[in-house]
């Protein structure tokens, strides 16, 4: 079976895309493990099945469905979502505003400037909501840690600190599994620099530690806001670089790049 693909990357956060009716057949997670392993694979943190929207749709332009790198589905990356319409406007399918239905509702999207296969483009992240028992503490077996629950499409749990000399990628690890969290959750850890601007690392549910994720700053910057440590607009540093983000009428704006940087064909 052979599978076509591009590949892109948004600040770091990489992905495989293909059209949905050139992956027919099989079975989906098996192959997203397969295509993502980074050692016998293409290699990526996720994989995203594309579909043009129905003749006479006027919702959205495409919808897609992601896999994460362990085969799990995941309903939101703002990251993935970036590059997808990386992709849908170097093939034409897109220009200026657009929409994508995603697993977590149809997502609004605009191409701010393109140099070659370097997009620029604004995604709004959607409205962000507290659970119930949004500051909690985590029993954690390096110790407790207090974190704030958010919901930004997928689930989120933010994690203040004062610096990064620990291992929080094993921090996020224990976090992700938790049994509060049946579904397993995205983690970040979040270090305040000034009232415009936060650090942040990230461990993807299903894909483990990445050097970015747009989602995950997101729920950063919504859980930073509701503690009071920054407002409005808000430069997200990353590991791969700066995520901009800002708040308008309750919703979320992100704006960050996103580059193709290849395609083939997957051998399964």
């Amino acid at each position: 079976m052979r599978i076509p693909f591009t590949k892109a990357h948004a600040a770091g956060n990489d992905f495989l895309l293909t059209w949905v009716n050139e992956a027919l057949g099989g079975d989906r997670p098996a192959v997203a493990r397969a295509i993502c392993n980074r050692h016998t694979g293409i290699g990526a943190d996720g994989w995203i099945l594309i579909s043009p929207a129905p003749f006479g749709e006027k919702a959205y332009n495409a919808a897609i469905q992601l896999f994460n790198s362990d085969g799990s589905s995941a309903e939101l990356s703002g990251n993935g979502t970036r590059c997808v319409g990386a992709f849908l406007a170097d093939v034409g399918l897109v220009e200026g505003e657009f929409r994508i239905q995603t697993g977590a509702g149809i997502k609004g999207l605009k191409l701010l400037s393109r140099s070659g296969l370097l997009f620029m483009l604004e995604m709004n992240m959607g409205w962000h909501c507290f659970p119930e028992g949004t500051s909690v503490t985590l029993d954690l077996p390096s110790g407790a840690r207090e974190a704030t629950i958010v919901d930004v499409g997928n689930p989120q749990c933010a994690v203040p600190v004062n610096d990064f000399n620990f291992d929080w990628a094993s921090g996020g690890a224990e976090i992700e599994g938790l049994p509060r969290f049946p579904q397993r959750t995205n983690v970040s850890f979040v270090r305040r620099v000034d009232e415009h601007t936060l650090d942040v690392r990230f461990y993807e549910r299903g894909a483990g530690a990445t050097i970015s994720s747009g989602t995950g700053a997101t729920g950063a910057v919504a859980a930073a806001i509701h503690l009071g440590l920054v407002s409005s607009p808000v430069t997200v540093l990353t590991a791969a670089g700066p995520l901009e983000l800002r708040v308008e009428a309750e919703e979320i704006y992100l704006t960050g790049p996103a580059q193709i940087i290849g395609g083939g064909e997957f051998y399964l």
